[in-house]
């Protein structure tokens, strides 16, 4: 509203100077201002072509008196009346990182440690919750955490939170109730709510529980909201951009998700062609040709914003009759811009909603100081660290100003099918001399056992290595500094003996371990504990030749841990370091063993270098058979097959280099690399393979990816002593 009186005081004082309204320089002069309504549809990655049109609709000073917008459409709608210039929204479209957007997971420098070990054993893709209605699946494959704190930072939404019936330009969102199926049209609220629910494409992002509504993208019934902006203002014109998605041709649907793409497709071109039935002949309809970028082809933004430039560029005729005199213009640019707002100074910081843990869990992540200017860039980073947690289907923030004092509330939504899941993990393996492995594993895990965020795992494996164990994890303060944890192991694997490069026999090792450990988190650096462990070892001939003596005995000790991880990821790092540690001692049996293992990695350009050093070994007496070190297998000398080599005093290094060949598709995590390792070890005392003397070394190249199973390797193994060996893993190990 406050642009239609600034347009219409500089036009009136126009009018009076020359006889009429003018148009633009070229354009023909008007009697009257044409009120112009501006439609953008959705589209996914196509609708970056809407910044393009509205470049040109700046550079021919053609204003707007109201927009409304789909999906995409709505980012660029909602982003525009909130007073981002054109050439801003390009900008930042630019730089978004759209691979780590559509991946909730928190960076995994930022993850704290005790997540960390639960994504190295399960796929966090295969949550489920557990509760008195049964099993239940999360809403989406993505619950948008990282999307909708984009658009805070689009909007700026760190100086104020934006509601949109305060917005210089007047808007509406179209989004859809998923329960009802109904058309919703979002005129007042929060904008990056509106925004968010607006682009929640079923199935693929939650979607925003809002209003007592559950909203998803408005495409699905008004992909090109013509008839709202009608309504909106009014206007005499309508500018309508359509980036809509064709519909696949038969011969390229044939996956369930092409299937679902089209039936997506189909009801949007529904009611796009109902929507287009209402458009004049003196509407202005503009359809980008964007053949070859699809829905989700967000890296090619730039291409699309192109593409929306030359369709609207092609429309210059038209458009310049709805043009203003530059004086005019400015003035109403500088409204839509609005007065300049400064960063706050928060005076209250207040955590609202969790009901099952402490507040003070999440206020340890909050950097942010009371009587201090709002660090936006520190906050995005400190809600990142909350989400980590895991305890939360999203984090966000508004910055509310109550009795002239500025409240920063952070506002965490616990899961809503928590705090009880189900996790998964398969491995399949495969070498030429071990033969197929396969493993699946499966968890219960309980949260939120008392405000201060205790946690019962219980885990089971079904395969080539069975076992099962349970482990109780709880806090000692509400910061979760200090901790206790009790737990249960018991594993059972099939060992090959090997001599002169032949398996001679098979062994069958079991343990049954309990411990009780105390320690300290780290934050996301790591973790410290020590603790008391008896073990039950036990290791019995299966097969073959009796290489080893059969053992079996009770192990008492005591334990010290550390373990840091500053990895940039947990599979397929580019750089960061990792060191883990165990030291054992059981005076009673007369042996002490020592773990060690760090690791770290660099990138140059599209190359990865990276470097382990390991040792496994006995500090005092020497290692039972069923606790021995171990060599041979994937990046563990490769040449050798998987525990072809047993020990003690076990020294292994290895140095690499990948060459990252591409990134996975959008939503997958991770690089495609072919890479290169060399590999030396020495084993001081040989249980196995005892021929083998002096340095050990070996050669290896793969091709590598993550996927949603886990990493995937194809490798080739050379070792010393003409040992060669071909692997094939996927999922987690």
């Amino acid at each position: 509203m406050a642009l239609a009186a600034v347009a219409c005081s500089s036009l009136a004082q126009s009018a009076a100077d020359a006889g009429s309204v003018a148009g633009s320089v070229a354009g023909p002069v008007l009697a009257k201002r044409l009120r112009v309504g501006l439609v953008l549809g959705g589209g996914g990655a196509r609708g970056a072509a809407h910044v393009g049109v509205l470049e040109v609709l700046n550079e021919l000073r053609v204003p707007v008196d109201c927009i409304a917008g789909t999906s995409m459409g709505a980012l660029v709608a909602g982003a525009f009346a909130a007073g981002l210039p054109p050439d801003a929204m390009r900008r930042a479209l630019a730089k978004a990182d759209w691979n780590d957007l559509f991946q909730d997971d928190t960076a995994y420098p930022e993850t704290n440690y005790r997540n960390k070990m639960l994504v190295q054993r399960y796929l966090p893709g295969l949550e489920l919750g557990v509760g008195e209605s049964g099993v239940v699946a999360p809403p989406g494959v993505l619950a948008g955490q990282k999307i909708k704190l984009f658009f805070n930072r689009l909007v700026r939404a760190d100086l104020s939170e934006r509601m949109i019936e305060s917005l210089p330009l007047p808007v509406s969102i179209i989004a859809t109730d998923i329960g009802t199926g109904e058309r919703v049209v979002l005129r007042d609220g929060s904008l990056t709510q509106a925004m968010r629910a607006s682009m929640s494409v079923p199935a693929l992002m939650a979607p925003v529980l809002y209003r007592d509504r559950k909203l998803v993208d408005g495409g699905l019934v008004d992909n090109l909201p013509v008839r709202e902006v009608r309504a909106l203002c009014h206007p005499d014109v309508v500018i309508a951009v359509n980036v809509g998605s064709p519909l696949l041709a038969p011969e390229q649907i044939g996956s369930a998700l092409s299937v679902s793409a089209q039936m997506i497709n189909i009801l949007t071109e529904q009611n796009v062609s109902q929507s287009m039935a209402e458009l004049t002949p003196a509407d202005i309809y503009i359809r980008p040709a964007l053949e070859g970028i699809t829905s989700g082809d967000f890296d090619r933004n730039a291409d699309a914003v192109e593409r929306g430039y030359q369709a609207a560029a092609a429309l210059t005729a038209q458009l310049q009759t709805l043009s203003m005199q530059p004086d005019a213009y400015a003035a109403w640019t500088q409204a839509l811009a609005g007065a300049q707002r400064k960063t706050a100074i928060v005076d209250a910081i207040d955590i609202v909603g969790p009901k099952l843990t402490d507040p003070q869990m999440v206020a340890q992540h909050i950097s942010q100081r009371t009587g201090s200017l709002l660090d936006a860039d520190a906050l995005y980073r400190d809600l990142e660290r909350v989400y980590g947690d895991g305890y939360y289907q999203s984090v966000d923030y508004t910055l509310l100003s109550e009795r002239g004092r500025n409240i920063l509330r952070v506002t965490p939504m616990e899961k809503p099918w928590g705090p009880d899941y189900l996790r998964f993990a398969v491995a399949l393996e495969s070498d030429r001399k071990n033969g197929s492995d396969f493993s699946l594993r499966a968890a219960y895990q309980r949260t939120a056992l008392n405000r201060l965020g205790g946690q019962l795992l219980v885990n089971g494996q079904i395969g080539s290595e069975p076992g099962v164990d349970a482990e109780y994890y709880q806090p000692l303060d509400p910061r979760q500094n200090w901790f206790i944890e009790p737990s249960v192991h018991y594993a059972s694997r099939s060992a090959p003996a090997y001599q002169n490069n032949r398996k001679v026999a098979e062994y069958d090792v079991s343990t049954v371990r309990l411990e009780l450990a105390g320690g300290a988190n780290l934050g996301s650096l790591g973790q410290v504990r020590l603790g008391v462990s008896n073990t039950l070892g036990r290791a019995t001939l299966q097969t073959g030749s009796a290489v080893l003596a059969d053992q079996s005995q009770q192990v008492q000790g005591s334990f010290a841990s550390l373990d840091l991880d500053q990895l940039d990821r947990l599979y397929f790092p580019t750089h960061g370091w990792a060191l883990h540690s165990r030291y054992f001692t059981s005076p009673e049996r007369g042996y002490s063993k020592l773990d060690a293992q760090l690791q770290g990695s660099f990138s140059l350009e599209r190359f990865v270098v990276s470097s382990q050093l390991a040792y496994t070994g006995s500090t005092r007496g020497a290692l039972p058979v069923f606790d021995a070190a171990s060599l041979g297998g994937f990046l563990k000398l490769s040449g050798y097959a998987r525990g072809q080599l047993l020990g003690d005093d076990m020294r292994y290094g290895r140095v690499g280099v990948e060459r990252i060949l591409g990134n996975l598709p959008l939503g997958l995590r991770g690089d495609m690399r072919a890479g290169l390792a060399l590999e030396a070890a020495r084993m001081g005392t040989r249980y196995t393979e005892t021929q083998r003397t002096g340095t050990l070394e070996s050669a290896t190249v793969y091709l590598g990816g993550e996927t949603p199973l886990g990493p995937v390797y194809i490798g080739y193994g050379l070792a010393s002593g003409h040992s060669s060996n071909v692997y094939l893993f996927l999922g987690v190990p």
